[in-house]
């Protein structure tokens, strides 16, 4: 098992936008929001990523992302004091996503912008997405 690294205090908002969750119906989203992450490092990655997310998220443990996209990394991971499971996935077919598992609460996929991507680029993706930043309530967010 690896252990993350803190984030740093300075430079570490995550680049993050969520859907609004659903008023009407409990139809299920293909894609929960749009992620663009600083680099291909999943270890100092991941722990921006998950301390970015809505409370009402609870506690991610298992996270599945596609191969490709990152650099090498462990099967498991420590962060902030809890253990994440990290899996691989080889789909080439579709756009690179990052599946977020947390028991009892649900699943969430995001969308994985290329970190080399320009800000245009991501700013495009990421504005695309239907978003609420409504952190009170924890039905989404939305942060740079």
């Amino acid at each position: 098992m690896t252990l993350a690294p803190p984030p740093p205090l300075s430079s570490s908002a995550v680049r993050l936008r969520l859907s609004a969750q659903s008023t009407q119906g409990h139809m299920p989203r293909r894609i929960d929001g749009v992620w663009w992450p600083r680099s291909t490092d999943l270890t100092s990655e991941l722990p921006h990523l998950l301390g970015g997310l809505p409370p009402a998220w609870g506690h991610v443990s298992s996270v599945l992302v596609d191969e490709a996209v990152w650099a090498s990394f462990p099967g498991r991971l420590l962060v902030a004091d809890q253990v994440v499971r990290l899996r691989r996935t080889t789909n080439r077919h579709a756009p690179s996503t990052v599946c977020l598992l947390a028991p009892g609460r649900g699943r969430w996929d995001l969308l994985v912008v290329p970190p080399a991507a320009t800000e245009a680029e991501a700013g495009w993706l990421m504005d695309s997405m239907d978003t609420a930043v409504n952190d009170n309530l924890g039905l989404g967010t939305a942060v740079r």
